[in-house]
């Protein structure tokens, strides 16, 4: 994914998902939370069909997404598909807001206690709180925190009643230490030397760069660290003109052993793709799942899961490169498969290995849900980084952040 330097990529916006039935006013209140006309209104059931994606700023809970999603008791078959996209939009969520409208909330409830199986911090809002008298508004209230055992918000979207106190209470709910995680971790600090090998090939248009290169440089900006890019091909140079050896060498994996062959003995080695190995998954999970890439035979089946939906270019790392890597080594009779975007198939266990690309576009509490199934299923996963690194037998020597 090429993006320009000031652009703030939606998997590090905290997701928030408003969750309930159809006509519940989950768009109306979407609009009057946000302050912008997000979503369409309208008195027909299933206006929303596909979830809706905000990215915003809003005040005290910093950069979000909003995500407003179909009636989870939508119906028919293209009802189903709806509530496909909503329980999509429910692996993403890092915060919920479940809107509860009537006394009976079977489903509502069903919802809460899914979120709260998943470990999602969410919120029970009373929608449509101008619609209620006092006496019915507290039975509601009563009603649902009896079911729950959370603080209920009630609110409206026509008067605006209880939206400050709503955000009030998600800036509580943020995830501890949600926005703490790093990148590069620990391995570098203020006044150290880092150098970024950043090849600019046919995948990163001119003018751009990825957004792993994109988002480590900022990081390192933060930190205070000092840092120099270069593409592959000034590389000797840079190291020549350099007073001392850098700290830490980031190069795209797929250079990853001419880098490693010509660094400094004294400096770190590492990637993109392995720095978010750990920033947006299960660093030590992955490292295991590489193992399994010794045991694959020419009969075995290898899912290559690729986050980004870019149109296929010419030596594409997913499905190209890594799979030439493996069918050069274990034969061409190897059945590679390869998935984009949100797809990704709930059956498992016809897979021996599972190489799940950087998620640069995607939130880590996605990525986890994935990486859970896997668990589950008992498939190995690993990633883009972490497999060329062990099929070039330099994992042992690549600096890993914790």
């Amino acid at each position: 994914m090429a993006v320009t330097l000031n652009e703030t990529p939606s998997g590090n916006r905290l997701h928030i998902g408003i969750f309930g039935k159809t006509n519940s006013g989950k768009s109306s209140f979407i609009n009057t939370f946000s302050g912008q006309k997000v979503s369409i209104v309208a008195d027909v059931a299933g206006t929303t069909t596909d979830p809706v994606y905000k990215p915003m700023e809003i005040y005290p809970l910093g950069p979000c997404i909003l995500i407003d999603t179909a009636g989870f008791d939508d119906e028919g078959e293209l009802g189903a598909l709806r509530i496909e996209k909503t329980s999509l939009a429910a692996q993403k969520t890092e915060l919920a807001i479940i809107l509860f409208c009537e006394d009976e909330m079977v489903q509502e409830l069903k919802w809460y206690n899914y979120f709260k199986k998943r470990q999602t911090p969410v919120i029970p809002v009373l929608g449509k709180a101008d619609l209620y008298t006092q006496e019915q508004k507290e039975y509601l209230i009563q009603m649902i925190q009896k079911n729950t055992g959370e603080t209920v918000c009630p609110v409206s979207s026509e008067t605006g009643e209880g939206i400050r106190k709503l955000k009030e209470l998600l800036a509580e709910k943020i995830p501890e230490g949600y926005g703490n995680r790093m990148i590069t971790g620990n391995l570098v600090s203020k006044d150290d030397l880092v150098l970024l090998v950043m090849p600019q090939d046919i995948q990163a248009p001119k003018g751009r760069l990825i957004l792993p290169q994109v988002q480590t440089l900022r990081e390192l900006l933060d930190k205070r660290c000092l840092i120099m890019s270069v593409t592959t091909d000034r590389y000797p140079a840079a190291l020549q003109t350099l007073s001392r050896p850098p700290k830490l060498i980031i190069t795209d994996s797929q250079v990853f052993p001419y880098i490693y062959e010509n660094k400094p003995k004294e400096s770190m080695l590492t990637s993109f793709s392995v720095l978010f190995a750990a920033y947006k998954g299960d660093l030590s999970y992955y490292i295991e799942g590489a193992k399994a890439i010794d045991s694959l035979k020419e009969t075995s089946h290898v899912l290559i899961a690729e986050c980004c939906t870019h149109v296929p270019l010419k030596e594409d790392i997913g499905r190209v490169k890594i799979p030439r890597m493996l069918k050069k080594r274990f034969g061409e009779n190897l059945q590679v498969e390869l998935v984009s975007g949100t797809d990704f198939p709930d059956d498992l266990t016809g897979y021996d290995l599972i190489i799940q690309c950087g998620a640069c576009m995607f939130n880590r509490k996605y990525v986890m849900y994935r990486i859970d199934r896997a668990k589950k299923q008992q498939v190995p996963v690993t990633n883009y980084g972490i497999t060329i690194a062990h099929l070039t037998g330099i994992l042992d020597h690549v600096a890993l952040p914790e």
